[in-house]
């Protein structure tokens, strides 16, 4: 597969070739952990790409759900890109400040809802900024645009769903969370979960699918990565993680390797881990 496909993953030449491309919509989906102490807005607000907007990962959710950052309704996404000047005929990039990071959850979201253009663009911010390109502190001119949405419920998984796929071994549940975490040697960063992980999952954490610079490995290696974890890539998957974000990492990367048989698990670790009525593994298996 070739490195630019403006449906996965772009590089930061392609953005900047394309900058002045009239029907480019560029997002920073740069999201942190609340531990981070970080506010990702005052810094897209602070330096992004010209002509960026940004997308507020907790903004565009699900408000009536007690899980975090969960998908939101169909209307809302729709009424939130709208203000952003995002819609149909558009071509999407999304980058966050970390590399690789956020930005896929992004992505997930807009295939979720029926989006195909869209690419996250490799190496993010940090690639972007070591290699010279230009920024600004400057807000981009938005005009509203209509967006089309179909919604994909094969592409999102529910806990009912996922326990059945774990009872029933018919998926392979990949969990991008830490080694530690995983096997419940490492404590969960939010309070009252369980430690360990869903019987029957396997462990691919999302950092081993980067290269050093934050940039996504090449096909080949994802492949061999997904297969040394165990994985066995001729069942459909379910990605999981701690909230749904570096899930879709994994997501991200499964389609890079020409598999489309994914879903994610929106509630992840964080809903699994708190119900003491579903069963939890712990160790390497």
């Amino acid at each position: 597969m070739a490195h630019d496909d403006p449906k996965t993953l772009v590089s930061t030449q392609w953005v900047a070739d394309n900058l002045k491309n009239p029907d480019l919509r560029i997002f920073d989906g740069s999201w942190h952990m609340a531990s981070e102490d970080r506010d990702p807005r005052a810094e897209f607000s602070a330096e992004h790409i010209p002509g960026a907007r940004f997308f507020d990962i907790e903004d565009v959710s699900d408000s009536r759900s007690a899980m975090p950052h969960m998908a939101p309704p169909v209307e809302k996404f729709m009424s939130r890109m709208r203000a952003l000047g995002v819609g149909d005929g558009h071509q999407v990039v999304v980058y966050d400040t970390k590399g690789l990071f956020s930005a896929a959850r992004v992505w997930w979201l807009f295939r979720l809802m029926g989006q195909t253009n869209i690419a996250v663009m490799d190496g993010g911010l940090p690639k972007w900024k070591a290699e010279g390109r230009p920024l600004t502190d400057e807000p981009t001119l938005i005009r509203d645009r209509h967006m089309t949405v179909v919604e994909r419920p094969d592409y999102v998984k529910d806990v009912t769903q996922v326990a059945h796929a774990a009872k029933l071994g018919d998926y392979e549940i990949i969990d991008a969370r830490s080694a530690e975490r995983f096997r419940g040697d490492a404590p969960e960063p939010r309070p009252g979960l369980r430690a360990g992980h869903i019987p029957g999952s396997k462990n691919v954490p999302f950092t081993t699918l980067l290269n050093a610079d934050k940039t996504m490995k090449s096909p080949d290696d994802i492949r061999a990565i997904f297969e040394a974890a165990g994985v066995d890539l001729s069942k459909p998957a379910i990605t999981s993680c701690g909230s749904g974000i570096t899930a879709t990492v994994l997501s991200l990367a499964l389609e890079r390797i020409g598999k489309t048989d994914h879903s994610m698990y929106d509630g992840s670790w964080t809903e699994w881990g708190q119900f003491p009525t579903l069963n939890v593994a712990t160790g390497d298996a």
